[in-house]
Order: C-alpha cells, then structure tokens, then sequence
C-alpha cells in the first residue's frame, strides 16, 4: 500500500516522499560550530540545510493557524509538541525538491527522536555530532559576547547542561546502531572540516 502511495504523491508533486530522501541529522551544543559546517557541508556536498527553530519562527511570523498556536506556547512556556516540528520538517523535505538533507539541533531530545521515527518512518542515514568540551564551547560563547562576561558564564552553563542531559541519550541511542560520527570540534574550522570532508566523500562514493 505504501509504494502505491508514495507513487501517487511522486507523480502528484513530482518530488520524492520522505521515506526516499537521505536525511543527517547534526548536533553539537552551543558554541561547538556546527551552523558554520553546515553551511560549507550545503556549499561542498549539495545538501539542504533545515533548522527546526528557523522553521518554528518561519511558521510563526506567516501568521498561519499553526503558527499562532506556536507562538502561544512559546509565549506560555510550553515545550512545542514534537509532532509539530516534526511535521515542519516534513512539509519543508517535501516541498523542496532535493533528496539529501541536513537536519540541524535535531531531535533535542530522546522524545523527539522517538517521535521523528514514527511520524516519518524513517531513520537518519547518519548522524554527525560536533563533539567539543563544556570549556571551549564557553570559551568560543564568551568570545562573542565581549563585555558581558559575568552576565553570560552561568547562563551558557546552564545552556551547556540542558542540552548534554536532553541529547546525550539520542547521541547513545544512535552510537549503538554505529550511526553517530563523531567531530572532534576543538579544533580549528579548517581542520574540523577537513574531517567533515572525509566523511561526506565516503557517503557520497
């Protein structure tokens, strides 16, 4: 039934469904540089670059229905269900037109994950993790924000531990399926994405 479908959606849209599409998923935490590699993985490789949040703030500033209960949650201090942003990802996949895609700060947490599986059926090729120490990511996140020194160090800390408790267990759930490639981060733009490189060159042989 499934293939019936996806033929069906093929030739009413002639864009391939989800379920055909090469999907990476990229985290890292603050400060770890991962926008910066996307940005030159989209330049070297062809893929797509989607960021959950800049899709929930698209979606909010169109004014849509969807986008008004968004921002109300957001506006009440709720947590935006995972199906929602789940199902931005999916429309901006299919809408698009190209069939390999970076899925960037994406699933946050082990809830997500779970839900991305079911909602889409599908699992990501690989998933690349900027992994980079609490002490240079601050460092970095400091270094931005000259000047304000004392107002930022516990909040990048704070920021620092909620994600390490919320993607850790992605991170361990996909390392078990030998699906996480890990970046040592620390190191300089060029040198990490030469190892960046390497990786993309043997997916794509």
């Amino acid at each position: 039934m499934g293939t019936v479908v996806d033929a069906a959606n093929k030739e009413a849209n002639g864009r391939a469904p989800i379920n055909k599409v090469t999907i990476v998923f990229v985290l890292g935490g603050p400060g770890s540089g991962k926008g910066t590699q996307c940005a030159n993985i989209v330049e070297h490789f062809g893929y797509t670059h989607l960021s959950a949040g800049d899709l929930l703030r698209a979606e909010i500033k169109s004014g849509s229905e969807n986008g008004t209960m968004i921002q109300n949650m957001i506006k009440e201090g709720k947590i935006v269900p995972s199906e929602v942003t789940i199902k931005l990802l999916k429309r901006a996949i299919e809408e698009n037109g190209n069939d390999k895609f970076l899925i960037d700060g994406f699933p946050r947490n082990e809830e997500n994950r779970a839900a991305f599986e079911s909602v889409t059926g599908v699992q990501p090729e690989f998933v690349l993790f900027f992994d980079c120490s609490e002490e240079e990511m601050e460092k970095r996140l400091l270094g931005r924000n000259q000047g304000r020194e004392d107002d930022n160090i516990e909040t990048i800390r704070k920021r620092f531990k909620v994600y390490m408790e919320s993607s850790l267990p992605v991170i361990e759930y996909y390392s078990a399926k030998g699906k996480v490639k890990k970046i040592d981060a620390t190191r300089p733009v060029g040198e990490v994405f030469e190892a960046v490189k390497a990786i993309f060159t043997k997916v794509a042989a």
